[in-house]
């Protein structure tokens, strides 16, 4: 991209890639992390510093990614997980600031470093030879064009591998990072270990389903306390 190129802004909507809902059935969310190299600590510290971030949209500074590929990075995981009428977006999750620590943390290695640097240049190169400009230089419509041609694995060419590598990687982190959020976890309408004071128990539906009945408990508890 050079300084001429102008950058669209993000993305109204996805392109014909797996999206949010798609993502959730990818992101088992430790299996993700440990596929990353990522732990549970290091996620924990990369979601206090973004919880401690300003909430209203500020410059933010990448400490791992140039300006260049913050570019890419932003517009790329508002194509992963856009906004829509349920919740926010990526960015406004602040996922890629989420990636940005996690790139530097210690939990991440020189491998899945040099893999994320690779797959961004990787998408420049893709699109400068399709298009003549950067992805973020692109229009929506070039860019989907790229994404279709990665997004799925079992659709992909072998010519596109690497870059279906590099976008497989690079959406189960922005998966992970936006459901590590307060928009991701309002989104999935979690609410946490609530007291409901009006739960009476499974259905009996449920119960016969299994095989059990709260009788058969009450008997097996009653005989314990007798011995």
């Amino acid at each position: 991209m050079n300084e001429h190129e102008e950058v669209p802004g993000d993305a109204a909507g996805a392109p014909d890639l797996p999206g949010r809902r798609d993502a959730l059935r990818v992101i088992g969310l430790a299996p993700i992390f440990a596929a990353l190299g990522w732990d549970t600590a290091g996620v924990e510290r990369a979601t206090r510093f973004v919880a401690s971030l300003p909430a209203a949209e500020a410059a933010y500074v990448p400490k791992f990614f140039t300006t260049r590929e913050w570019r890419t990075v932003r517009l790329l995981a508002d194509y992963v997980i856009p906004r829509d009428d349920r919740s926010g977006s990526a960015t406004d999750a602040k996922a890629p600031e989420f990636v940005d620590f996690m790139m530097l943390d210690e939990t991440t290695g020189d491998d899945g470093r040099l893999a994320m640097r690779g797959g961004l240049a990787w998408l420049d190169t893709e699109s400068r030879h399709r298009f003549g400009t950067s992805f973020a230089g692109a229009t929506d419509a070039q860019r989907r064009l790229v994404l279709d041609d990665i997004a799925w694995p079992k659709k992909a060419t072998p010519a596109m591998s690497t870059g279906v590598a590099f976008f497989t990687r690079f959406r189960d982190a922005i998966a992970s990072a936006f459901y590590s959020s307060a928009i991701g976890w309002k989104d999935l309408q979690y609410v946490g270990n609530v007291f409901n004071p009006n739960w009476n128990g499974c259905p009996e539906t449920a119960t016969q389903k299994l095989g059990v009945s709260y009788a058969e408990y009450d008997a097996a508890l009653a005989a314990q306390r007798g011995t």
